[in-house]
C-alpha cells in the first residue's frame, strides 16, 4: 500500500463512522454525570428527558408517536425482541397461531431468532425469494392464514442493497388475516425514506450504527395496540417491553444520528447513487465476466453485490485489504466462514459463484476518488487472482 494513499473505506454496510455532530451530541453524556433515568432527582430526570427527546426524534424519523418507540442495544436485539416476544404475545392472544414465517433473504438476526422459537412449539417457515432477493407472489400468496402468529420480511437486504417495494402491500393483506408483521429495516433506515405507518407494519428495527450513530443502540417501532413478550425480566423499563437501565448515551447518539441522517436523506441518496451506478458501470467494463446481483428493481443508493467468476471473495477481500481499500465478503456478521452466502445461494447463484462475490458498500464519507481508487485496483486484484487459479 501506498503511504500517502487515503483508506478507501468501501464497507459503510458492515458499520459507519461516527458522525462529528453525533459524537458532540453524545459527550455531555460520556464525560459528565450521566444518572439514571430512572431516578427522581434533578440529574435523573435531565438523563430522563435527553432519553424522551430522542425518543421524539427515532418517532419523527419514523412517521410514528413516541410511546411507539423501544430503545435496544441495537438491530439484533431489536429483531429478537420483535420476532421471539412478538410471535409469543400472538399465540397468547390466539393459541391457535404457531407458525413463525419469515424469507430466504433475511438476516441471521432474524432467521435464527424465528428457528429459535420451534423448541418453543411454533412451526418456522422459510419462504422462497426471487432473483432479486425479496419474497416471490407465489411463496407470499396466502402465506399469513390463521395459523400464521407472525411474519418477518426484510424491507432493504444488507447484502445485495435489494428494496422490497411491495412490503405495505402484503403487509396490509397480512395484518387483515391476523398475523403480525414485522420488518427488519436495519440497512434501510438512514438511506431511504422509512415511515412506519405507510409500510403498514407492526413492529420495524433499526440500529444507529447503520447511518452514523453508535454501536449498541438501536431501536424497535411498536404499532400502538401490538402486544410483545419481553425478553428478559426487568426494572419495567421502556414501558415493561425492555427492562434495564437505558444507554443514554448512545440512545442520545441515536437520536441525533436519524435527525441528521433524515435531514441529509435526498441529497445524499441522488449523491450516493450517482456513484453507484459509476462504479458498477466502470467495474462491469474493465472486468471480464463481473456480474452485479440483483441489480434490476428498487436498490439502496449504497451497495453493490459483484460477483468475480474464477475468484475466491476472500482472497480478494484481503488483497484489496493491502492495497488499503476496505470491502467484505457479504454480511459483516458471518465473516470468516467458509460456507457461501446463503442469501446469494437464495437468489440462485451457485456455491462457487457467491464464493466469487464481494459486497461495496458507500455513505457520507465515500467520494469520486474512492470510485477512481476502486476501479484501478479491483481489476488489478480480480486479474491477478485468476492467474493464481489458473497456475
Amino acid at each position: 500500500m501506498n503511504a500517502d494513499a487515503r483508506l478507501v473505506y468501501a464497507d459503510y454496510h458492515a458499520t459507519t463512522p461516527l458522525d462529528p455532530e453525533v459524537l458532540a451530541a453524545m459527550r455531555p453524556w460520556l464525560e459528565g454525570l450521566s444518572a439514571n433515568p430512572s431516578s427522581t432527582h434533578g440529574p435523573g430526570r435531565a438523563a430522563r428527558e435527553a432519553v424522551e427527546t430522542a425518543r421524539a426524534q427515532v418517532a419523527a424519523a419514523l412517521g410514528a408517536e413516541p410511546s411507539e418507540i423501544v430503545f435496544t442495544s441495537g438491530g439484533t436485539e431489536a429483531d429478537n425482541l420483535a420476532v421471539r416476544g412478538g410471535a409469543r404475545a400472538a399465540r397468547e392472544t390466539d393459541p391457535a397461531r404457531t407458525r413463525v414465517l419469515f424469507t430466504a433473504a433475511e438476516h441471521a438476526a432474524v432467521r435464527e431468532a424465528a428457528l429459535s422459537l420451534r423448541s418453543d412449539g411454533f412451526e418456522a417457515v422459510e419462504l422462497q425469494v426471487d432473483d432479486r432477493g425479496v419474497p416471490a407472489e407465489a411463496a407470499l400468496a396466502g402465506a399469513s392464514g390463521t395459523g400464521t402468529a407472525l411474519v418477518s420480511v426484510i424491507l432493504a437486504n444488507n447484502e445485495t442493497g435489494a428494496v422490497f417495494d411491495a412490503l405495505a402491500a402484503f403487509a396490509t393483506r397480512a395484518r387483515a388475516l391476523g398475523a403480525v408483521v414485522h420488518t427488519d429495516a436495519v440497512q434501510a433506515v438512514g438511506k431511504i425514506p422509512v415511515n412506519a405507518r405507510a409500510l403498514s407494519v407492526d413492529l420495524l428495527a433499526l440500529t444507529a450504527h447503520k447511518f452514523g450513530g453508535p454501536k449498541g443502540a438501536g431501536a424497535l417501532f411498536v404499532r400502538k395496540g401490538v402486544r410483545l413478550h419481553p425478553l428478559a425480566a426487568g426494572g419495567g423499563q421502556e414501558r415493561g417491553r425492555r427492562g434495564g437501565t437505558e444507554n443514554v448515551a448512545g440512545i442520545v447518539g441515536l437520536g441525533a444520528a436519524i435527525r441528521l441522517a433524515s435531514a441529509r436523506l435526498s441529497s445524499e441518496a441522488a449523491r450516493l447513487t450517482g456513484l453507484r451506478d459509476r462504479f458498477e458501470a466502470g467495474l462491469v467494463s474493465r472486468v471480464p465476466g463481473a456480474r452485479i446481483n440483483a441489480a434490476t428493481g428498487s436498490r439502496l443508493p449504497t451497495a453493490t453485490s459483484a460477483a468475480f467468476p474464477g475468484t475466491e471473495a476472500e482472497t480478494l477481500v484481503a488483497a484489496l485489504d493491502l492495497d488499503g481499500i476496505a470491502v467484505s465478503a457479504g454480511s459483516a456478521c458471518h465473516a470468516g466462514t467458509t460456507s457461501p452466502s446463503r442469501v446469494l445461494l437464495a437468489l440462485g447463484l451457485s456455491p462457487a459463484e457467491a464464493r466469487a462475490t464481494l459486497r461495496f458498500s458507500f455513505g457520507r464519507g465515500s467520494c469520486e476518488e474512492d470510485v477512481d481508487r476502486l476501479l484501478e485496483a479491483v481489476p488489478r486484484v480480480v486479474a491477478r487472482a485468476r492467474e493464481t487459479v489458473r497456475a
